[in-house]
Protein backbone atom coordinates (compact mmCIF):
# COMPACT_ATOMS: atom_id res chain seq x y z
CA UNK A 1 0.00 0.00 0.00
CA UNK A 2 1.38 3.20 -0.80
CA UNK A 3 1.81 6.23 2.23
CA UNK A 4 1.28 10.04 0.58
CA UNK A 5 2.28 12.41 2.62
CA UNK A 6 -0.10 15.29 2.75
CA UNK A 7 2.59 17.56 4.58
CA UNK A 8 4.09 20.29 2.51
CA UNK A 9 7.72 19.70 2.39
CA UNK A 10 7.96 23.49 4.26
CA UNK A 11 6.27 22.84 7.11
CA UNK A 12 8.36 20.14 7.70
CA UNK A 13 11.44 21.93 7.27
CA UNK A 14 10.30 24.51 9.62
CA UNK A 15 9.39 22.01 12.48
CA UNK A 16 12.82 20.37 12.49
CA UNK A 17 14.63 24.21 12.32
CA UNK A 18 12.37 24.97 15.06
CA UNK A 19 13.64 21.76 17.05
CA UNK A 20 17.18 21.91 15.99
CA UNK A 21 16.70 25.93 17.48
CA UNK A 22 15.37 24.99 20.71
CA UNK A 23 18.25 22.33 21.18
CA UNK A 24 20.58 24.96 20.39
CA UNK A 25 19.23 27.71 22.63
CA UNK A 26 18.89 24.78 25.27
CA UNK A 27 22.38 24.26 25.02
CA UNK A 28 23.22 27.97 24.77
CA UNK A 29 21.29 28.49 28.56
CA UNK A 30 22.64 25.26 29.91
CA UNK A 31 25.93 26.71 28.75
CA UNK A 32 25.92 29.84 30.24
CA UNK A 33 24.26 28.64 33.20
CA UNK A 34 27.89 26.55 33.78
CA UNK A 35 29.87 29.92 32.62
CA UNK A 36 27.73 31.79 35.50
CA UNK A 37 28.03 29.29 38.00
CA UNK A 38 31.93 28.91 37.31
CA UNK A 39 32.34 32.54 36.93
CA UNK A 40 30.90 33.05 40.37
CA UNK A 41 32.79 29.60 41.87
CA UNK A 42 36.06 31.69 41.10
CA UNK A 43 35.06 34.82 42.32
CA UNK A 44 34.00 33.04 45.29
CA UNK A 45 37.33 31.42 45.68
CA UNK A 46 38.70 34.72 45.00
CA UNK A 47 37.21 36.54 47.95
CA UNK A 48 38.51 33.64 50.01
CA UNK A 49 41.86 33.27 48.85
CA UNK A 50 41.74 37.33 49.44
CA UNK A 51 40.22 37.19 53.01
CA UNK A 52 42.59 34.14 53.94
CA UNK A 53 45.79 36.05 52.42
CA UNK A 54 44.49 39.34 54.61
CA UNK A 55 44.37 36.94 58.06
CA UNK A 56 48.21 35.69 57.00
CA UNK A 57 49.25 39.28 56.10
CA UNK A 58 48.02 40.37 59.58
CA UNK A 59 49.62 37.09 61.17
CA UNK A 60 53.18 38.32 59.55
CA UNK A 61 52.62 42.10 60.62
CA UNK A 62 51.60 40.76 64.92
CA UNK A 63 54.87 37.92 64.43
CA UNK A 64 56.95 40.89 62.90
CA UNK A 65 55.70 43.27 65.63
CA UNK A 66 56.72 40.26 68.45
CA UNK A 67 59.87 39.78 67.21
CA UNK A 68 60.80 43.29 67.24
CA UNK A 69 59.46 43.81 71.34
CA UNK A 70 61.26 40.85 71.33
CA UNK A 71 64.56 42.12 70.02
CA UNK A 72 63.87 45.81 71.54
CA UNK A 73 63.60 43.89 74.98
CA UNK A 74 66.90 41.80 74.66
CA UNK A 75 68.63 45.05 74.10
CA UNK A 76 67.05 46.69 77.06
CA UNK A 77 67.87 43.57 78.77
CA UNK A 78 71.76 43.53 77.82
CA UNK A 79 71.57 47.02 78.79
CA UNK A 80 70.72 46.79 82.41
CA UNK A 81 72.66 43.97 82.58
CA UNK A 82 75.50 46.11 81.69
CA UNK A 83 74.13 48.77 84.04
CA UNK A 84 73.64 46.67 86.82
CA UNK A 85 77.51 45.24 86.52
CA UNK A 86 78.92 48.49 86.29
CA UNK A 87 76.76 49.71 89.41
CA UNK A 88 77.92 46.37 91.21
CA UNK A 89 81.29 47.00 90.91
CA UNK A 90 80.91 50.78 91.70
CA UNK A 91 78.71 49.51 94.89
CA UNK A 92 81.25 46.18 96.36
CA UNK A 93 84.97 47.54 95.34
CA UNK A 94 85.49 44.27 97.24
CA UNK A 95 84.13 40.76 96.85
CA UNK A 96 82.33 39.87 99.79
CA UNK A 97 84.39 36.38 100.00
CA UNK A 98 87.16 38.21 99.95
CA UNK A 99 86.17 40.51 102.71
CA UNK A 100 84.61 37.53 104.77
CA UNK A 101 88.14 35.96 104.25
CA UNK A 102 90.29 39.13 106.01
CA UNK A 103 88.19 38.88 108.77
CA UNK A 104 88.43 35.24 109.27
CA UNK A 105 92.65 35.81 108.57
CA UNK A 106 92.90 38.11 111.55
CA UNK A 107 91.23 36.06 114.10
CA UNK A 108 92.94 35.67 116.83
CA UNK A 109 93.62 32.23 118.52
CA UNK A 110 89.93 30.85 120.47
CA UNK A 111 87.79 33.36 118.94
CA UNK A 112 85.26 32.54 115.85
CA UNK A 113 82.74 34.34 114.05
CA UNK A 114 79.38 33.91 114.16
CA UNK A 115 76.94 36.64 112.21
CA UNK A 116 78.27 39.35 109.82
CA UNK A 117 76.13 41.71 108.52
CA UNK A 118 76.80 44.36 105.37
CA UNK A 119 74.56 47.32 104.98
CA UNK A 120 75.78 50.26 102.32
CA UNK A 121 74.73 53.45 103.22
CA UNK A 122 74.81 57.23 102.18
CA UNK A 123 77.31 58.87 104.20
CA UNK A 124 75.96 61.93 106.75
CA UNK A 125 75.91 65.08 104.68
CA UNK A 126 77.85 67.88 106.56
CA UNK A 127 75.48 71.28 106.95
CA UNK A 128 77.83 73.96 104.80
CA UNK A 129 76.60 78.27 105.83
CA UNK A 130 74.02 78.98 102.95
CA UNK A 131 75.32 82.16 100.64
CA UNK A 132 73.48 85.25 101.15
CA UNK A 133 74.17 85.59 97.32
CA UNK A 134 70.94 84.21 95.94
CA UNK A 135 72.57 83.42 92.61
CA UNK A 136 75.56 82.42 93.96
CA UNK A 137 73.44 79.95 96.48
CA UNK A 138 71.39 79.22 93.04
CA UNK A 139 74.58 78.13 91.40
CA UNK A 140 75.92 76.27 94.23
CA UNK A 141 72.78 74.36 95.15
CA UNK A 142 72.71 73.40 90.96
CA UNK A 143 76.54 72.43 91.21
CA UNK A 144 76.23 70.16 94.21
CA UNK A 145 72.81 68.17 92.71
CA UNK A 146 74.91 67.42 89.57
CA UNK A 147 77.61 66.38 91.60
CA UNK A 148 75.88 64.69 93.75
CA UNK A 149 73.80 62.90 90.69
CA UNK A 150 76.52 61.60 89.43
CA UNK A 151 78.59 60.09 92.20
CA UNK A 152 75.83 58.99 94.18
CA UNK A 153 76.77 55.12 94.17
CA UNK A 154 80.40 56.24 94.82
CA UNK A 155 79.56 57.82 98.21
CA UNK A 156 77.92 55.06 99.86
CA UNK A 157 79.63 53.25 102.65
CA UNK A 158 79.84 49.72 103.64
CA UNK A 159 78.72 49.30 107.08
CA UNK A 160 80.21 46.14 108.63
CA UNK A 161 78.37 44.36 111.46
CA UNK A 162 80.82 41.69 113.02
CA UNK A 163 79.30 39.34 115.83
CA UNK A 164 81.63 36.54 117.64
CA UNK A 165 82.48 34.56 120.55
CA UNK A 166 86.11 34.86 122.15
CA UNK A 167 86.96 33.37 125.51
CA UNK A 168 87.89 36.96 126.78
CA UNK A 169 87.45 40.84 126.52
CA UNK A 170 91.83 40.30 125.40
CA UNK A 171 91.25 38.17 122.50
CA UNK A 172 88.06 40.71 121.48
CA UNK A 173 90.88 43.53 121.89
CA UNK A 174 93.31 41.88 119.68
CA UNK A 175 90.96 41.39 117.68
CA UNK A 176 89.92 45.11 117.30
CA UNK A 177 93.27 45.79 117.25
CA UNK A 178 94.27 43.68 113.97
CA UNK A 179 91.30 44.35 112.11
CA UNK A 180 92.10 48.15 112.51
CA UNK A 181 95.95 47.47 111.06
CA UNK A 182 93.91 45.71 108.12
CA UNK A 183 94.38 47.16 104.46
CA UNK A 184 90.38 47.04 103.73
CA UNK A 185 88.57 48.60 107.26
CA UNK A 186 88.26 51.19 108.77
CA UNK A 187 87.03 52.68 112.32
CA UNK A 188 86.63 49.67 113.82
CA UNK A 189 84.98 50.35 116.83
CA UNK A 190 83.41 47.63 119.75
CA UNK A 191 79.47 48.38 120.15
CA UNK A 192 79.79 45.52 122.85
CA UNK A 193 80.93 43.06 124.70
CA UNK A 194 78.80 40.76 127.34
CA UNK A 195 79.28 37.46 128.97
CA UNK A 196 78.10 34.40 127.19
CA UNK A 197 78.08 30.71 129.41
CA UNK A 198 78.24 27.62 126.89
CA UNK A 199 77.52 24.88 128.92
CA UNK A 200 80.54 24.83 131.41
CA UNK A 201 82.61 27.27 130.18
CA UNK A 202 82.11 31.00 129.77
CA UNK A 203 82.47 33.07 126.80
CA UNK A 204 82.43 36.63 125.77
CA UNK A 205 79.96 37.27 122.80
CA UNK A 206 81.19 40.41 121.14
CA UNK A 207 79.39 42.71 118.88
CA UNK A 208 81.75 44.75 116.41
CA UNK A 209 81.66 47.75 113.70
CA UNK A 210 83.45 48.71 111.21
CA UNK A 211 83.49 50.80 107.47
CA UNK A 212 85.34 49.52 104.34
CA UNK A 213 87.54 51.79 102.99
CA UNK A 214 86.64 54.36 100.71
CA UNK A 215 88.47 53.98 97.19
CA UNK A 216 90.47 50.95 97.96
CA UNK A 217 90.77 48.69 95.08
CA UNK A 218 92.53 45.25 94.79
CA UNK A 219 94.36 43.51 92.28
CA UNK A 220 94.32 39.87 91.60
CA UNK A 221 97.32 39.26 93.08
CA UNK A 222 96.25 41.00 96.50
CA UNK A 223 92.58 38.98 96.19
CA UNK A 224 94.74 35.45 95.61
CA UNK A 225 96.78 36.39 98.40
CA UNK A 226 93.89 36.95 100.97
CA UNK A 227 92.18 33.97 100.02
CA UNK A 228 95.14 31.54 99.91
CA UNK A 229 95.71 32.38 103.44
CA UNK A 230 91.90 32.47 104.02
CA UNK A 231 92.40 28.22 103.01
CA UNK A 232 94.49 27.47 106.05
CA UNK A 233 91.90 29.06 108.22
CA UNK A 234 88.40 27.54 109.79
CA UNK A 235 86.70 28.58 106.64
CA UNK A 236 87.17 27.17 103.06
CA UNK A 237 86.63 30.06 100.35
Amino acid sequence: MLNINFVPDDYVQNNESQKTNLVCLVLLLIVMVVLGSSFATIKIRQRSFRAKEKLVNDKMTRIQQAIQQFEELQFKRKEMMKTALTTAELLEPVPRSVLLAALTNNLPSGVSLLKLNLIQKEPERVRQPRSTNRYRAASEASAGGLQQKVSTEKSLEMHIDIEGMAPSDLQVAAYIERLSGSALLNSVALVESKEYQLKDTIFRRFKLRALLREDIHLSKADIDRIRAKAEKSVYNF
